[in-house]
């Protein structure tokens, strides 16, 4: 299969949801939800500010970048060690400084998406308490042949650690020391790429081990894409309960592949194994081309299945931006695939795809390992809110 470039792709069509019908008619629900995003914006600005306004002149230095520069594409899955992250660090912070970075994150995100990424970070600290992992957080490899990127594989000559997780950056020390690989939940970084401000996008990138969440925001419009919520231990114990991060991710996409009938199997499921992220990071900008089923040979209940699977990463971001997502991804469902490769019985490996014109998600299991999850979710048209600041 080669790499292609999507019609809708070469000709910038965007498809935007219309609630009511009517072009230049915004009916009040729709008002009361653009007043609503307003609010939110106003509320992540303000978190902004009130940490900003906990730092010394040092830390607003190294927090602060420029929405356009470098710092933009500087994200990875990899932990600290093996890939060199910029901006504050939580572990170098003072409780209330640490409690405003995370307020910040509060008020960008919705109450499950904060929910998720703090259950990732939780699950890092598991890892570290447990020794490190079994792959020391590099992605795996396997999938179709080394030459076949397009198909999930690695570009021949390339590291499989490289091209899921982007380069290494700064050896072993990730904090620019000399020290190994680390883990837990001090080795999140924070950094804010342009001012905070409720009229000039400006760019909240936070991440560390198995996350990179990447805010835009623009006005009162905001985007999470590209974002990357993966998981190592995928399921652990605390406080006597059982956590699984992704837990949805998973059990719905097993059934929704096991809601098909043996034809639409055939469509959905592919002739190749797929064990990587095919757009993970490092891939900014690439496309590929859909595959599997489209979402219009699927039964109603099975579309609606498909949208509840897409609004777990959906539905990570602040429910006013979520809500407007999700309704664009269901006007694009028509061009909508789901693509599988793997066991179809939950609790085996398995690798799915969701792909329309606004969209693509992955999850992928790594290294044969149903303990280490990876995932990817990005715009192709909107990537770091690239379709927003273009307004």
């Amino acid at each position: 299969m080669k790499t292609l470039l999507a019609p809708w792709l070469c000709l910038g069509i965007a498809l935007p949801f219309v609630a009511g019908g009517l072009s230049g008619v915004r009916p009040p629900e729709n008002q009361a939800a653009a007043a609503s995003a307003r609010g939110v914006t106003t509320k992540v600005v303000g978190a902004a500010n009130a940490l900003l306004a906990t730092l010394s002149a040092e830390q607003r230095g190294k927090v602060s970048f420029e929405f356009n520069g470098p710092q933009r594409t500087g994200w990875s899955n990899l932990p600290s060690g093996i890939f060199e992250r910029k901006g504050l660090r939580l572990g170098d912070l003072t409780a209330a400084q640490r409690a405003a970075a995370m307020a910040l994150m509060a008020a960008a995100l919705s109450p499950s998406g904060y929910k998720k990424i703090n259950e990732i970070m939780d699950g890092d600290e598991v890892l570290k308490n447990a020794g490190g992992g079994r792959t020391g957080g590099r992605p795996g490899g396997g999938g179709p042949p080394p030459n076949d990127p397009a198909r999930g594989g690695t570009p021949q000559g390339v590291p499989p650690g490289e091209r899921a997780g982007g380069p290494p950056q700064g050896g072993r020390g990730g904090r620019g020391g000399g020290g190994g690989i680390a883990f837990g939940k001090d080795e999140y970084y924070l950094a804010l790429l342009g001012a905070p401000s409720e009229t000039t996008p400006w760019l909240i990138q936070f991440g560390g081990h198995h996350l990179a969440i990447n805010v835009t925001i623009a006005g009162a419009n905001s985007a999470m894409t590209p974002s990357l919520p993966a998981a190592q231990p995928a399921k652990y114990t605390l406080n006597g309960q059982t956590i699984r991060p992704l837990g949805g991710e998973n059990d719905k996409g097993f059934a929704l592949i096991n809601a098909l009938d043996a034809t639409q199997r055939k469509q959905a499921i592919l002739d190749y194994q797929v064990r990587d992220l095919v757009l993970g990071p490092g891939n900014d900008g690439k496309t590929i081309q859909p595959e599997g089923i489209r979402a219009s040979a699927l039964t109603p209940p099975q579309q609606t299945m498909l949208l509840d699977i897409a609004r777990e990463w959906v539905g990570i971001l602040n429910e006013e931006a979520a809500a407007q997502k999700m309704a664009e991804l269901k006007t694009n469902l028509p061009n909508t695939y789901f693509a599988w490769s793997g066991a179809t019985e939950n609790g085996g490996l398995a690798y799915y795809r969701i792909q329309g014109p606004t969209v693509v998600i992955e999850y992928a299991p790594q290294q044969g390992d149903l303990d280490h999850i990876h995932t990817i979710y990005r715009d192709p048209t909107n990537d770091y809110g690239g379709k927003l600041v273009a307004k």
